[in-house]
């Protein structure tokens, strides 16, 4: 069971992992044990995640995301099968807290008048440097 929040819990039936022989340094090991962890998180089914959080984690998990609505999470970054399956379980927890925050909603704002003039001047102003710029007769 990961623990998100107070009252955010992901089962441990929610979750499958699998572990697949990991690319990179291990030596004559990396040959032989199946250090890599896919930890793979049915999010689109699961109770405890409210709808907008749902909405939210397909936005922020991106490619990790799949077409059936589980997230996938991949890690090989160590040589301990133990310690990828921590990592793991820490990068989803991380995505779902990220996924509950509510963004702020943008505000639309207006150029003021006095700026749009201040502008305008100012366009003037250059055009008619510019425009002495030409030859002298």
């Amino acid at each position: 069971m990961i623990r998100i929040n107070d009252k955010i819990t992901i089962e441990d039936w929610e979750l499958t992992e699998q572990f697949v022989r990991a690319s990179g340094p291990g030596g004559q090991n990396v040959n032989k044990v199946s250090t890599a962890v896919e930890l793979r998180f049915e999010a689109e089914r699961s109770p405890n995640l409210p709808d907008a959080v749902k909405r939210r984690l397909k936005r922020v998990a991106g490619r990790k995301w799949t077409k059936e609505g589980a997230v996938v999470v991949f890690v090989q970054d160590t040589r301990s099968q133990a310690r990828n399956r921590e990592i793991a379980e820490e990068r989803l927890a991380e995505l779902v807290r990220e996924a509950m925050v509510v963004p702020k909603r943008r505000v639309p704002t207006k150029v003021s008048l006095n700026q749009k003039r201040k502008r305008v001047d100012e366009k003037k102003k250059r055009g008619e440097v510019k425009a002495l710029r030409g030859r002298v007769e």
